[in-house]
């Protein structure tokens, strides 16, 4: 039972979206922003709505009649996640709208297919499948979301600091995303052209080394220093190199689905034990 409530908690996307909240929070915390729990729950319920929109889509689509109890479980999950998502954001500021509605284009256009058949080796025709693509976009959402939302919603100036924190953002999300990569190396279409398969899986994780230090030293071209965030920094910046030269194409079940993608949580945990801004 409790294995498969787990199971359940990393499908359903409540990890992810565990994730972009805690980054969300951190953002409020380095910048100094009084935490807004309307942003944040409305990032928590949009990225399991977005992430099992985009993950469940071609399932639900093409297996409706026939579907498993669990695919049922996280689709009426998914609904009502949806419903929560509307009602917080009908309480943020509609300037935040604007950008809002940029991000669930992108997510929309992320799963549907619209582009011609004839790009493709197979038949997905969506951005996912543009080969180099899927990375870079999940990380501007994420950046965007995480930083960009906070900003806009409490009418904070955008500053080189704001801008310096979204560009970390995208670089630690990229990071993020390597060891997935790796993992599904021997099953992605080669049309991806993922890193991995460009350029082997050694060169990979020192693509992603590389990344990491740029992340940490983009922090000393801020305006205002807190030392205690920057260990806090360093340490995960420590974590995270761990878990990229470590990483492997036969990777254990939750390698890259719970520890990896649970980096965020532990961040925020640091800044709210040890850490202010």
């Amino acid at each position: 039972m409790l294995k498969q409530l787990f199971d359940f908690y990393i499908n359903a996307s409540i990890h992810v979206a565990s994730s972009v909240l805690a980054l969300t929070w951190v953002s409020f915390i380095r910048l100094e922003i009084p935490c807004d729990f309307s942003v944040l729950l409305f990032n928590f319920f949009a990225t399991i709505t977005g992430y099992n929109f985009v993950k469940y889509f071609g399932l639900a689509k093409f297996h409706h009649r026939s579907l498993t109890n669990w695919l049922k479980a996280v689709q009426l999950f998914s609904f009502i996640c949806f419903f929560a998502l509307v009602y917080f954001a009908f309480k943020l500021e509609a300037v935040t709208w604007c950008y809002i509605l940029v991000l669930a284009t992108i997510t929309f256009l992320y799963a549907i297919p619209f582009l011609p058949r004839n790009i493709f080796v197979d038949s997905k025709q969506n951005l996912r499948e543009i080969g180099g693509l899927k990375i870079y976009i999940i990380a501007l959402v994420w950046s965007v979301a995480t930083v960009l939302l906070p900003v806009v919603e409490n009418g904070v100036l955008f500053s080189a600091d704001v801008f310096i924190m979204m560009l970390q953002r995208f670089v630690f999300v990229l990071v993020l995303m390597l060891p997935f990569e790796i993992r599904d190396l021997s099953y992605d279409s080669l049309k991806l052209s993922t890193l991995p398969q460009r350029i082997g899986v050694y060169k990979t994780k020192a693509i992603g080394v590389c990344l990491l230090g740029v992340f940490f030293f983009l922090e000393f071209f801020k305006d205002t220093m807190n030392y205690n965030a920057l260990f806090i920094l360093a340490v995960v910046v420590f974590i995270t190199m761990l878990f990229i030269v470590f990483s492997k194409e036969n990777q254990r079940k939750y390698y890259s689905s719970f520890w990896v993608e649970g980096l965020p949580i532990l961040w925020l945990a640091l800044l709210l034990l040890y850490g202010t801004a």
